[in-house]
């Protein structure tokens, strides 16, 4: 049985058994590419799943091995070409699923369940059987698209989480916080056009994807400014990302009043990620948390989901996912993180002249036409 006062951990070893392949083996031949094993693999996950094994963690949260998304929840997000393309392949000899997501035989099993994490989080949380939850999703999902994979996401666990939700009368509003280094453009497509869901992505500039995530892209014709998108530049630290978050991203989400907050959690804007160019340590993600849940317990009653995106550095992961986790659960739990005080050192690690400007310019440019719309009457 469920206990509703403990944070639910969602996992299962079939999501660690995806396998992309090496680097290179889909390449064009003549590349001088020589195959290497791919960044997006188990092991960061599987550590950080055995870290909260190791530190007792993981036996103060209420676990849960929920069973894999249904064809019918899939479908509420994906096409049925790209779903049948995918079972194809996955019965076959593997393939690519679209940009940069490679995938073997398997593949899709791993990735229904991941899916199938995500949606019992959210359900869970969205319900009321849990108080907030945290799913350890592989393969991730953030940048999957209806009708194809992208960026080794094979499908959108938490549009697929959400939609389903939704469907079912579980929730109404809910706002998408991506703080994943790079931009969450599976969520913004997913709900473009909807004034329902605001999706927030703070990320990168002109990392991946190249042909997305800029401030200027606030929501379709029928959902203008459900979309907030903040591509900070490369560099950018702890100040950077507590001032991004103070001045803008937490008075967004308040202002729209979600019923439920979902985070995709990527930890690849930590400073040891292969990835990313960010500076962010172990402490600053378990910052984050801190304000998302006092922001949650202030809107939606602390409903508060996180969904495991990106992250690459297979030693520090575990690390920002502890820290993330004690925070979520309330643990008293602590683990020594050797480089969160040598990071919090580094020069440049606080907001710099340049970041504040950027950052108090979105702020002013959004909350002045949330302004206007107030006074038009107009979304």
């Amino acid at each position: 049985m469920s206990d509703t006062s403990a944070t639910a951990f969602f996992w299962h070893e079939r999501c660690f058994w995806h396998d992309q392949g090496a680097i290179g083996v889909f390449s064009s031949p003549g590349t001088f590419l020589q195959p290497q094993p791919a960044s997006e693999s188990p092991e960061s996950k599987r550590r950080l799943k055995n870290l909260l094994e190791v530190s007792g963690l993981i036996d103060e949260l209420d676990v849960i091995k929920p069973p894999p998304a249904s064809r019918e929840d899939l479908a509420r997000f994906h096409t049925d070409a790209y779903l049948d393309a995918l079972e194809a392949g996955n019965a076959g000899l593997g393939g690519e699923a679209g940009e940069a997501a490679p995938y073997r035989p398997g593949s899709l099993d791993a990735a229904r369940q991941s899916a199938g994490l995500a949606l019992a989080a959210v359900e869970a949380v969205a319900t009321g059987h849990s108080r907030n939850a945290y799913a350890l999703c592989r393969p991730p999902g953030h940048h999957a698209e209806a009708d194809r994979g992208r960026g080794f996401c094979l499908l959108g666990n938490i549009p697929v989480a959400v939609m389903r939700a939704r469907a079912l009368g579980q929730v109404g509003r809910v706002a998408i916080l991506d703080w994943d280094v790079h931009h969450g453009n599976g969520q913004q497509a997913a709900f473009w056009d909807d004034p329902d869901v605001l999706t927030v992505s703070i990320h990168q500039a002109g990392n991946y994807p190249l042909d997305s995530g800029e401030f200027e892209e606030q929501g379709g014709p029928g959902a203008r400014r459900s979309c907030l998108n903040l591509p900070l530049p490369p560099g950018c630290g702890i100040g950077a990302y507590r001032h991004a978050m103070q001045r803008l991203v937490l008075p967004a989400i308040e202002a729209f009043k979600p019923e439920l907050i979902v985070v995709a959690c990527g930890f690849d804007a930590c400073a040891k990620d292969p990835l990313g160019k960010m500076l962010l340590n172990s402490g600053a993600f378990a910052e984050m948390t801190r304000s998302l849940m006092a922001l949650a317990e202030r809107v939606c009653a602390g409903r508060l989901v996180l969904v495991h995106e990106g992250g690459y550095s297979e030693g520090y992961v575990p690390l920002c996912g502890h820290a993330t986790l004690a925070t979520l659960a309330g643990s008293a739990i602590a683990i020594d993180d050797p480089q969160n005080d040598e990071i919090a050192a580094w020069a440049y690690q606080d907001l710099q002249p340049h970041q504040r400007e950027l950052v108090d310019d979105w702020h002013r440019r959004w909350f002045d036409a949330c302004d206007a719309t107030d006074r038009t009457g107009h979304h």
